[in-house]
């Protein structure tokens, strides 16, 4: 979870214990290198009021493309969809895009999402369809596999990813520059929201930071940190079906006016709303109970029909846990987890799913797809060094 300073203190109990042990010598080591970096990089930050935005220090068109480049390019500054599918190509090969289109990509999302709401309305018209993803988790093969079962992004092909595009699988970059490119081709093709793990301390430890470092350079790692503080935290489809990455909330009462108020662009706390919806799970007992993960809630089926009830809608769809069928049908029908990363990390074995909704019903339809093959590059091949010690 990031707390290496708490761990630090366990390992420590752990090594007067035993002594002898090189294991819990080694990882006392890697935790106390962590800690030491955490209070560089605290001694060294700036207030929040001082912080000054990377995305508006940045200006893609001055980055010149050298001639030697064979991949595929924007003609000024409208991306298209010959690039976007160029694009697809050379992510499959294992190959990037110049660092001025990942530029262009990242900062053109970044103002597409900055003016939309904590809390996105969805609407579909009669007769057409939508569709919910789960998290993806860096699986750039099965997103892919996704666009290839279902067709890939438009405006009249919309999708809704919700949540964890990045981290544990090692082709994170690719997914999260092609999900950012479709919202650019097309802003109400593509809606994404955020996840736990779009965010600093998870990119850290789960392998993106190492990643962007490695793919892309260091001056993309606080610009993607930036562009997740604009993601919006939850969608609702036609004023009936609420999409969150986590779940709900430690007091009754919550409405949606409340969502859309809160402040998302920051780095998530540790407690309150923007939290719980991060982070909490539904849980098979009644009423609420303490998380599992440590962060958030747990939270029943009473909590769920209420909060339902209040705000007059139908359905919550929330992701953030793996399922073995992709997906997961709870809390007396009024609930369903979404996951769609298959053979997650490459050793679950579970399946990946999707759920398309057609209005005017907007009746869940759950299609469920096995994993394909990717190139042999192990998930967490990136990750944070001390994580790597526990795999």
């Amino acid at each position: 979870m990031g707390k290496f300073k708490e761990a630090l203190k366990d390992f420590q109990q752990v090594k007067r214990i035993s002594p002898n042990d090189p294991d819990a010598t080694r990882k006392l080591k890697e935790c106390e290198k962590a800690v030491q970096k955490i209070r560089f990089e605290e001694a060294i930050s700036v207030g929040d009021e001082e912080k000054r935005s990377v995305a508006d220090s940045i200006d893609y068109r001055i980055i010149e493309v050298e001639p030697q480049y064979t991949g595929p390019r924007v003609d000024g500054d409208t991306i298209t969809l010959d690039f976007v599918k160029a694009m697809l190509d050379e992510f499959e090969k294992q190959k990037c895009i110049h660092k001025r289109y990942a530029y262009q990509i990242v900062l053109q999302t970044v103002q597409l999402l900055r003016s939309v709401p904590s809390l996105v309305d969805v609407n579909v018209p009669d007769g057409s369809h939508f569709t919910v993803c789960g998290d993806v988790h860096g699986q750039y093969f099965d997103l892919l596999n996704i666009f290839k079962l279902n067709g890939l992004p438009s405006e009249e092909n919309p999708y809704l990813f919700n949540g964890d595009f990045v981290d544990r699988g090692s082709f994170s970059v690719e997914v999260i520059l092609t999900l950012f490119a479709f919202k650019c081709l097309y802003p109400t093709g593509m809606y994404l929201a955020r996840g736990n793990h779009e965010s600093k301390s998870m990119n850290k430890i789960y392998g993106f930071e190492g990643e962007v470092r490695s793919k892309l350079g260091e001056a993309f790692i606080e610009l993607f940190a930036e562009a997740f503080c604009c993601l919006p935290l939850a969608h609702v489809i036609n004023n009936k079906v609420f999409v969150v990455h986590g779940g709900l909330f430690s007091v009754d009462g919550v409405k949606l006016s409340d969502i859309r108020a809160i402040d998302r662009f920051r780095e998530p706390p540790e407690e309150g709303l923007m939290c719980e919806v991060l982070w909490s799970d539904p849980q098979p007992q009644l009423g609420r109970g303490p998380s599992k993960r440590g962060v958030g809630l747990s939270f029943g089926a009473d909590v769920t029909k209420k909060f339902l009830q209040e705000n007059n809608l139908d359905l919550v769809v929330r992701s953030h846990e793996v399922k073995d069928e992709g997906y997961e049908i709870e809390h007396d029908g009024k609930l369903i987890t979404v996951f769609s990363a298959p053979n997650y990390c490459d050793q679950m074995g579970n399946k990946g799913a999707y759920i398309r909704f057609t209005a005017p019903e907007l009746k869940p339809n759950i299609s469920s797809f096995p994993a394909v093959p990717h190139p042999d590059v192990k998930p967490m091949a990136y990750a944070n060094n001390f994580l790597r010690m526990f795999q």
